[in-house]
């Protein structure tokens, strides 16, 4: 994740730095110049606030050091861009806490120094390497550790005010989780695409057209050894950009019609071009790709009344009787155990898992008339009266996730949402002068 000791000399040129050599040891680099130096000039002014040039420059290099990125005529001038545009949003994001904090004396937004270092620790691990080492190498590439500190202190304090100030108004209600497993049982008989990505909005660059030739330029980077997590983190405008653009397993119908048209056409390991949408342009990493599941599995519990095959009529009508009272007070599959103990001569038991198409004709046909949570019958057998409960359904080879897991997903993505919107606010309002 290191620049070329050729790279950063040539880009230290063009901006009038020196930097030492890779090869001497951290402890004896030179020493990285010092905020607000003489000849420093204003970069740009957000709401009477200065980013100075050295910041600017000192941004461009951490920008290309953790992501891999190299210095190159074609890329520069967007470098630069990028690193300015993501200063004057922090300068945004810090202004708005400290205001805040200014009238809730409470409120302790901002990380401490040990949980710098835990994430500092995180990306470092994300990249085989110590923190200690991270460190070396943005010293040795003339990056002062400071500015990577005020970066993610700003990432971590604007998601905790985020999740402070919206988290409490969203709700997700019961419907919406359960619309969100159907949907997800349902997809597990599609191709799936396991996918990261990197996102350029066009409203943020400048036009689709800056959004594709930066694009362009993103995926020369990575195809040269420019690691795609490092590149998306820093570059990407998605919620996935902080896990290193990983969008997980993705499926067929719920991607938009141009990304699925280049994931069909890929392979696995495979990189995208630039895929223009309307409001931006996407890279997509296809890691890996499956077939929707051939098979179903369901989860089944019984209540049952045992009767010879040859019971005379009123004895199946008395066992019938008994299971229809239970099958109206059924809730759960949980409490179906404690409801069946309370009618003598129904017994309770679990079926355990297993793929509908082994089922028995009989159970198969209420089983398939059954959503997750509903109970059916009753089934006649040689043993007895049978009803059946469906717990639960998924297809092989996936796990349908459970409800926590769901609403956590879903509550995750309105308030990346939320957030979002409430940064162009802070833009929209905000006097910003690029000098």
């Amino acid at each position: 994740m290191s620049l070329t000791r050729n790279a950063v000399l040539g880009f230290a040129a063009t901006f009038g730095l020196a930097y030492p050599a890779f090869a001497q040891p951290a402890a004896a680099a030179a020493p990285t110049p010092v905020r607000g130096q003489l000849g420093e000039s204003v970069a740009a002014v957000v709401n009477d606030e200065v980013i100075s040039t050295y910041d600017l420059r000192q941004r461009m290099l951490l920008l290309m050091v953790t992501s891999g990125v190299q210095p190159t005529e074609q890329n520069l001038a967007e470098i630069q861009k990028e690193a300015l545009r993501s200063l004057v949003d922090e300068h945004l994001e810090m202004q708005e806490i400290r205001h805040v904090e200014e009238k809730q004396k409470d409120l302790h937004l901002e990380p401490s120094s040990k949980e710098l270092d835990e994430e500092i620790d995180g990306m470092a691990q994300q990249n085989n390497v110590k923190r200690e080492q991270l460190v070396s190498t943005l010293q040795a590439a003339g990056v002062n550790p400071a500015n990577l500190r005020d970066q993610l202190a700003a990432q971590m304090a604007w998601r905790r005010y985020m999740g402070g100030r919206f988290g409490s108004s969203i709700r997700i209600g019961d419907e919406q989780i359960a619309a969100a497993e159907a949907r997800t049982q349902a997809s597990a008989e599609k191709p799936q695409y396991l996918v990261s990505e990197i996102y350029l909005e066009a409203a943020r660059v400048g036009g689709l057209q800056q959004a594709e030739d930066g694009a362009a330029q993103l995926i020369a980077q990575i195809k040269q050894g420019a690691p795609f997590p490092a590149v998306a983190r820093q570059f990407s405008g998605l919620p996935t950009a902080a896990n290193g653009g990983d969008a997980g397993w993705l499926v067929s119908g719920d991607v938009q019609p141009a990304l699925e048209a280049v994931l069909e056409a890929m392979r696995p390991g495979q990189l995208s071009p630039p895929v223009p949408t309307e409001a931006g342009v996407y890279i997509l990493l296809l890691r890996d790709k499956r077939a929707g599941a051939g098979a179903t599995l369901v989860n089944l519990k019984q209540a049952a009344v045992r009767i010879p095959a040859d019971a005379a009529p009123d004895v199946v009508a008395a066992a019938q009787t008994k299971l229809d009272t239970l099958k109206t007070s059924f809730t759960t599959c949980a409490d179906l155990d404690k409801q069946a103990a309370k009618l003598d001569g129904v017994v309770a038991g679990d079926l355990g898992e297993t793929d509908i198409s082994e089922l028995s004709p009989a159970f198969k046909t209420v089983v398939d008339t059954l959503k997750v949570g509903q109970i059916g019958g009753p089934v006649r057998t040689n043993a007895g009266l049978h009803l059946v409960a469906l717990c639960s359904r998924r297809a092989s080879g996936s796990k349908i996730p459970s409800h926590d897991d769901l609403e956590n997903r879903l509550y995750g993505e309105q308030l990346s949402m939320v957030a979002r919107r409430f940064l162009r606010d802070l833009r929209n309002s905000a006097t910003i002068e690029s000098r």
